[in-house]
């Protein structure tokens, strides 16, 4: 292992040393209970299984045979879920095929931040993985299950599914996605078409033309955001079958992984000798490997929140420290857009997650010894599905590249380091996506232009009122402000004003989602502004630095000055599309580096 690998799991390992053994003994205590449909009253029993098939009651009760929960998030709203409809009736033929039976325990919402993007109802998206995790709970604690499959693949979907099966920690689970939409129009004509709209040389017929050639069927967005970069934690951790992240939906391979995961689930049941249950499979040495994973492919700046949360829902306590010396070791292997030209249908034909796995594991970056949903071994999410005859088989991956422009191994990264790193300073700790930032645009040091909302910022831009070089300060878009929605409006704006020639750079309490492009920006400062945080006492023309290289988010103007100064004050909290309900949520939301939850 390479040493500082090492050593921050070791500290992960120490850290979490107590909340880790408690976690675990109660769900051995959860497994030595016995199946569910064992401890269930006759009517109890009777409710659980009235509506199933009389083929399915009759194997139901017997007591040797297995009883799979479907946990979906399934809606035609988001492309990359839509497919998941016809998932159950294959899972379900599966399962009785392996002389066993499934239901379908519940389906969790699924909201496409893609379409709520600048919208109201963007500042209820973080708060949905949580209540992803508690509909999840909802959909097993009706403990008739001998074990779980998790269906959905976006943005705070799988980390919600994954929080809330990780309550059940003693049941075997595997994350079955959908796979990724075939490419349409290139990501970088779709680019320049949103830019060609913001200076307003664009209508709003073009605009839209091209977004549906981008964004045209069923699938995943084949961008490297957030919901792909789940797939590649999913992969990493152990939780799906080997290279079932990024096979595209209607194809026979598809299916076969569906069905797969259903046999497989079965096997690693509790009876059996396989046993391999969702507690031990996410690890500490599981965590760093996902960690690792998304440094190296250069992936979404939000599970620097999910997978803090994450990990808490399996006793494993992690920090921004944790990323930021595992980034300062981690090479960039891959650029896949918004850091490169290609999207994830390219990175997948280049090698994909079979060639990423093997690099980190060859250069001891990453753990080999964890359990996975197939098997014990990292070493087994190197290999690559395939159909034979028919037959669904696994064979090695790529050793080397087959595209350099798009993965490149450890000897020969695109950069030394990984794609986020830690920033801190007088202004709070940050992070900073850097994968797709170039280097001569990292560091930048001008005068604040102070916004409280997003929009007064585009306002601004269209009074052109943001000439020459500038750091945009967009405060008060915390989880306690506003829930944290996503900026990411603001790309294609502050992008333009970077191609003009233009220093510019972005520092926020918000997100700006796993789409984070070119322009800098210093993202998920804490302590939030609502909470008194450094944001709150900045005002316009004071001097920010912004330094990727070194790891510094500062402010240029004396500590006492800037305390002496009255603090802003937030806008109230929206009203309509839902926010009032989840005022309970921003009042009691924890940190953004504790993982801005309610649960933990």
């Amino acid at each position: 292992m390479h040493p500082v690998v090492a050593d921050v799991t070791a500290r992960i390992e120490a850290r979490s040393r107590d909340r880790r053994a408690d976690y675990l003994e109660r769900m051995d205590a959860a497994h030595q209970a016995a199946p569910g449909r064992a401890k269930l009253s006759c009517a109890n029993f009777a409710h659980a299984f009235a509506a199933a098939p009389a083929a399915d009651k009759l194997r139901i009760m017997d007591p040797a045979a297995p009883n799979i929960a479907i946990v979906s998030a399934y809606n035609d709203m988001l492309s990359a879920h839509q497919p998941l409809e016809t998932y159950p009736a294959l899972i379900k033929a599966a399962a009785r095929e392996a002389g066993a039976t499934a239901q379908f325990a519940g389906g969790v919402p699924a909201m496409c931040d893609g379409v709520t993007q600048g919208q109201p109802g963007m500042e209820l998206s973080l708060f949905s993985r949580d209540v992803i995790a508690m509909a999840t709970a909802v959909a097993l604690t009706h403990d008739a299950f001998d074990g779980a499959l998790c269906l959905g693949v976006c943005d705070k979907i799988v980390p919600g599914l994954v929080i809330g099966a990780l309550a059940f920690g003693h049941l075997p689970t595997i994350f079955v996605p959908a796979g990724p939409m075939t490419s349409g129009l290139s990501n970088a004509e779709k680019a320049k078409v949103r830019g060609r709209f913001a200076e307003g040389k664009a209508t709003r017929e073009e605009l839209l033309a091209s977004e549906m050639a981008a964004y045209h069927g069923p699938g995943t967005c084949t961008f490297y955001g957030t919901a792909n970069s789940n797939q590649m934690l999913m992969e990493m951790m152990g939780l799906h079958l080997p290279g079932a992240a990024f096979i595209n939906p209607g194809t026979v391979l598809r299916g076969a992984l569906t069905e797969a995961a259903a046999r497989r689930v079965i096997e690693i049941g509790g009876r059996k000798q396989d046993y391999a249950p969702m507690a031990r499979v996410v690890s500490e040495k599981a965590v760093v490997n996902g960690i690792v994973g998304l440094l190296a492919t250069g992936g979404s700046t939000n599970h620097t929140l999910h997978l803090v949360a994450m990990a808490m829902a399996a006793g494993i306590e992690i920090t921004w420290d944790d990323f930021g010396d595992l980034s300062a070791v981690t090479p960039l292997l891959a650029r896949v857009y918004p850091n490169g030209s290609g999207d994830v249908n390219h990175f997948h034909a280049a090698g994909g997650m079979a060639f990423v796995v093997r690099q980190l594991l060859d250069a001891g970056l990453a753990h080999e010894d964890v359990l996975t949903v197939a098997g014990p071994g990292l070493r087994r999410y190197q290999r690559e599905p395939f159909l034979d005859m028919g037959d669904l088989v696994w064979r090695e991956g790529r050793a080397q590249s087959l595209d350099p422009a798009m993965l490149r191994p450890v000897d020969d990264p695109f950069d030394a380091e990984g794609g986020i790193r830690l920033l801190t300073g007088n202004l709070g700790r940050a992070v900073i996506k850097t994968s797709a930032v170039r280097p001569e645009h990292r560091v930048v040091e001008a005068p604040a232009k102070v916004f409280d909302d997003q929009d007064d910022l585009l306002a601004a831009f269209r009074a052109g009122e943001l000439g020459g070089d500038f750091i945009a300060v967009v405060r008060f878009q915390g989880p306690k402000a506003n829930g944290m929605p996503e900026l990411h409006n603001l790309s294609p704006t502050l992008g333009l004003l970077l191609d003009r020639g233009q220093k510019v750079a972005l520092v926020t309490d918000g997100r700006m989602s796993g789409a984070s492009g070119k322009t800098p920006a210093a993202l998920h400062v804490t302590p939030e502004a609502i909470e008194g945080g450094p944001l709150a006492y900045l005002r316009d023309g004071d001097i920010l630095r912004l330094d990727a290289e070194a790891g510094v988010l500062e402010a240029k103007v004396d500590p006492a000055v800037l305390r002496a100064r009255q603090p802003a004050t937030a806008r109230p909290a929206g009203f309509g599309f839902g926010r009032e309900l989840f005022g309970h949520m921003r009042r009691t939301v924890g940190a953004a580096e504790t993982g801005a939850s309610v649960l933990f």
